[in-house]
């Protein structure tokens, strides 16, 4: 059964935005994210030849040579489709729950922003396939700091991920 997983698109775009790396031109360009990683539309990670993300101002111009015109609005779209999907199966494996759509997609976008290694290995993943979804909202809320040190945006979007979850009773 297909997942609906329009949510989770909803909630990503509300929090990555589509920022441009350089305005000066017509498409969209990669960008640095918080976290230090070349980022192109909607979050999507630039990831050079050998399949590494790409991390570090020093390292723009490997970035850019990967998208060197740039991304069209709809090829981020589609760039953010694909990601929503890779999330969604990851996501999938790891949870062994009945869960609605909707608590799926809180879980889609979580695991968008924090990476699908750290979604499988956290506690919130663990309290869940343990039977403890009351427990979700809280264990989000966790999850709001980058580097040791708490950013206001991962503070808003923990707390939507948690009232999205909170939306549903299953």
């Amino acid at each position: 059964m297909a997942r609906d997983i329009s949510k989770a698109v909803e909630l990503i775009k509300s929090f990555e935005g589509i920022p441009d790396g350089d305005p000066s031109t017509v498409n969209l360009d990669a960008y640095l994210c918080p976290a230090g990683y070349w980022t192109i539309g909607w979050g999507h990670v630039v990831i050079d030849s050998n399949g590494n993300m790409v991390k570090g101002v020093s390292n723009k111009p490997i970035a850019r040579a990967i998208y060197p015109n740039g991304i069209t609005k709809a090829e981020a779209e589609i760039l953010l489709q694909d990601d929503v999907r890779k999330f969604s199966t990851g996501v999938e494996d790891a949870i062994h729950v009945q869960i609605s759509d909707t608590r799926f997609c809180a879980l889609v976008s979580f695991a968008f922003n924090i990476g699908i290694g750290a979604f499988r290995d956290s506690t919130l993943t663990k309290l869940l396939n343990q039977g403890e979804p009351n427990q979700i909202p809280s264990q989000l809320l966790r999850w709001t700091k980058s580097g040791g040190k708490e950013l206001a945006g991962l503070k808003r979007r923990r707390t939507a991920e948690a009232e999205l979850w909170n939306s549903v009773a299953s």
